[in-house]
């Protein structure tokens, strides 16, 4: 059987408001609140409302047998529940059919393992307490900020004792002959390790509205085909998983109505499900469902799902980069030693990657995403309202 897993990753930054050296000391909260609900407002209307309801659609049409996986950030959660209260209604609609998993990651996607362990494994902590209290659900499912992982993420996060699954990014420089279709252990055989299917997931994630694409348009059915002549699908009698990992936002914000992409989704499991050899499933499954003995995969660098090198490039390849992150969660460190939570939850809201993504130099056709995302200028202007967002909180510090 190919199981077909559907995650989607749902995050909101808090985004920066536009300060200047004269405002040093001067501010309170150093993020932009008319611009924040704004975002929420639009991308609720055009992405988790009506992608939500088609959701609940599919389910209820599907009894059951219709699966997804989504990631909340804290940060988006936070968001919600301050500008845009339908859609956490909505979410916990769908978590209540007991059709979608909710897997843990970092409160606010952060960048914290390469900086601080500690904090690590304290915003994974409040990220489950999040889905516990909001959700009522325990993830078992954990998937780092980006997909970013390495060894040393599985030897982290088996302190927690509830993860079984983790979940990266299926990089052609890791997997070279092995194929993301079959699930793998981790290298110290603590966790399953789910890989992205990277190909099929960014044609529904990227290139969908690509007029210039070969393969424009993407239909349902050419997308079935695909998947129906997979390598190995008619070769072995194992449980497969087709991880289709990507954005939510996806739906209605990144691919917009008018290019199809809701007819799209509504209409692929009911071809899905004809076929007597697919179905939905959730990362999860695997644990149960993982009929031969998994291979050891051993990831000794961090890789990512992030742009065409997939690697940590898109947060850390210059050195504005390097120095906010250093700046941030050294600051962050001194904070919590001095007990001042108000500060520390400030200074976790600009751990969020997206503030470093914002920075980064890259040009050509990563630069053009980068540049897609963020809401600044330039990578310069997204540095120097961090720097002086950082200076502000130093002020407090000192």
């Amino acid at each position: 059987m190919l199981n077909i897993v559907f995650y989607f990753q749902v995050h909101q930054p808090y985004r920066l408001r536009r300060l200047s050296v004269f405002d040093v000391g001067n501010v309170g909260s150093p993020f932009d609140e008319e611009l924040n609900r704004s975002v929420i407002e639009k991308v609720a209307s055009k992405c988790y409302i009506p992608t939500n309801q088609l959701l609940l659609k599919l389910i209820k049409r599907f009894e059951g047998r219709f699966k997804v996986a989504f990631s909340i950030t804290g940060t988006a959660i936070e968001q919600f529940k301050r500008y845009a209260p339908q859609v956490m209604e909505l979410f916990g609609e769908l978590v209540r059919t007991g059709c979608v998993e909710l897997l843990g990651e970092t409160y606010h996607h952060s960048l914290s393992f390469f900086f601080d362990r500690e904090e690590f494994m304290e915003q994974i902590a409040l990220h489950m307490a999040l889905m516990k209290s909001e959700f009522g659900t325990v993830p078992v499912v954990f998937r780092n900020t980006e997909l970013i992982y390495e060894n040393d993420v599985s030897e982290a996060v088996s302190a927690l004792g509830n993860f079984k699954v983790v979940l990266t990014e299926g990089a052609d420089k890791i997997m070279r002959w092995r194929s993301p279709l079959y699930p793998y252990r981790t290298w110290n055989d603590r966790h399953f390790l789910m890989c992205k299917y990277y190909s099929l997931a960014d044609d529904i994630a990227f290139r969908f509205s690509n007029k210039g694409w070969v393969d424009y348009p993407l239909t349902v059915d050419k997308f079935v085909n695909w998947v129906e002549k997979l390598p190995l699908i008619e070769k072995t009698k194992r449980n497969l998983y087709l991880n289709l990992f990507m954005d939510y936002e996806t739906f209605g914000e990144h691919q917009w109505e008018d290019t199809g992409i809701f007819h799209f989704l509504e209409h692929l499991p009911e071809k899905i499900f004809a076929h007597g050899a697919l179905a939905f499933g959730w990362p999860s499954d695997v644990i149960e469902g993982c009929d031969a003995p998994a291979e050891k995969l051993s990831i000794p660098y961090p890789i990512s799902w992030a742009d065409t090198e997939r690697d940590l490039s898109a947060w850390l390849s210059n050195d504005i980069q390097r120095n906010a992150a250093g700046a941030l969660y050294d600051a962050l460190r001194r904070a919590k030693g001095r007990g001042d939570r108000e500060v520390v939850d400030t200074l976790r809201r600009l751990s969020t990657s997206d503030h470093l993504y914002y920075m980064c130099t890259k040009y050509f056709q990563d630069g053009d995403v980068h540049k897609y995302f963020s809401p600044y200028s330039s990578p310069e202007n997204a540095y120097l309202y961090f720097l002086y967002a950082l200076t502000n909180i130093e002020e407090r510090l000192a």
